[in-house]
């Protein structure tokens, strides 16, 4: 007997422990090596644990929804026992002494090809191997993943909260997401000194923009032109000109960053998560375009990782998508600034044509900027708000750089 335990992995520097929300496998289930056994939520992420190995699920050592901490064994596989796992339609004779012995299946997946599915998060077991023996390649990984991003993410279950007949309250554990959402708003509200200023923005110029160009930029690229990457454009040529909404206080120190990483709020099945677009100012339009559509994919169908949302140093928050017309959004510590898009609305503005005003309806947007007065004054928060609009209402402003 080969009992190998199942532990849980290390998920971050500030992550200690986390919540086993699903079981995959019961005792006595058969298994496959890199075979989801069990998904755990963090405060920051949740993710699926595959199994090591092949075999039989010998002990799940943790009920489903109890705590376990980092490196705490939380199964055990028994590796020995895969022959066993499947039940036989009649006992089976006695083996041959010179019967060829079963190969396990970890043997027909080589260790790049099993590092690389892990990585692309591929269920090896459904590929039929193009190697010697039908032996799992790196190719075949590859194109499996292809496959995998090309096909239409799987619709969330809808959180169904069952009520009993005459009842008038309905009690329900937070979620640890949910728990650390809470907690780090709180926080936010008591340690910086939050205040949020206000501007419109006319969207008829980025609107004609995208009708013009996008039929050929989605051919070119595979993607639409979204409001996301002008914006990104717009807030990165808005923090340069603006140093400190991208600074932080840490200590009595304030630390300007010199680089740009944006993170772009997305919703997902298990709360609002803020993955990172590093490097936005060295990205082009379409490259933006496409890290958000693979950030947003991965939040949706809940793959996201927690290195794909640490560390960013501004954020944008599009409440528009959800009808929202004004807000005002909470810092995302240690960020010093995060700006709020909203909902498009038609209505009637003063337009100015050289020295002549007239009344047309233009679609307009409100946009909002929370920002921490302890390192940003007012002034520098009503020019960062001017320079985005002045970017979105001129979009040619943004590809020259001025």
């Amino acid at each position: 007997m080969a009992d190998v335990e199942v532990k849980v992995p290390a998920m971050g520097e500030s992550i200690s422990e986390g919540t086993i929300s699903r079981w995959f496998k019961k005792e006595g289930e058969a298994i496959k090596a890199d075979e989801a056994l069990f998904e755990i939520e963090t405060d920051k992420v949740t993710q699926e644990i595959y199994a090591p190995v092949s075999g039989v699920v010998k002990k799940l050592q943790k009920a489903q929804g109890a705590n376990a901490a980092v490196g705490e064994t939380v199964a055990v596989i028994d590796s020995s026992a895969s022959a066993a796992a499947a039940p036989a339609e009649k006992p089976a004779a006695p083996a041959a002494a010179t019967a060829p012995k079963q190969q396990p299946m970890a043997e027909t997946l080589p260790p790049a090809a099993k590092k690389l599915a892990t990585e692309k998060g591929v269920d090896t077991s459904a590929i039929a191997g193009s190697g010697k023996h039908g032996q799992v390649t790196k190719g075949d990984v590859l194109e499996a993943a292809a496959q995998k991003q090309a096909a239409p993410a799987p619709a969330q279950p809808a959180r169904v909260v069952t009520v009993a007949p005459g009842e008038r309250e309905t009690v329900q554990p937070m979620s640890r997401l949910r728990r650390a959402i809470a907690e780090r708003l709180v926080s936010a509200q008591q340690t910086a000194a939050i205040l949020t200023t206000f501007n419109e923005v006319d969207m008829k110029p980025a609107m004609d923009l995208r009708a013009k160009h996008n039929e050929d930029f989605q051919k070119k690229y595979g993607v639409k032109i979204g409001f996301m990457s002008l914006f990104t454009k717009a807030v990165v040529s808005a923090l340069k000109e603006v140093p400190a909404i991208n600074a932080e206080i840490r200590g009595n120190d304030i630390v300007y960053k010199n680089y740009y990483d944006i993170g772009v709020a997305v919703g997902g099945p298990r709360g609002l998560v803020v993955p990172i677009v590093r490097g936005a100012d060295q990205l082009n339009f379409s490259e933006i375009e496409i890290e958000i559509s693979r950030l947003a994919a991965r939040v949706k169908e809940g793959s996201i990782t927690l290195p794909e949302m640490e560390g960013g140093t501004f954020t944008i928050s599009n409440g528009g998508i959800y009808g929202s017309m004004m807000s005002t959004p909470i810092l995302n510590p240690p960020q010093s600034g995060i700006l709020g898009m909203h909902n498009i609305v038609k209505r009637a503005v003063v337009v100015s044509e050289g020295n002549t005003d007239k009344i047309e309806i233009r679609p307009m947007m409100y946009i909002a900027l929370s920002y921490d007065h302890r390192i940003v004054d007012g002034k520098e928060a009503v020019t960062f708000l001017v320079k985005v609009k002045q970017a979105i209402e001129d979009p040619v402003r943004l590809l020259l750089g001025v």
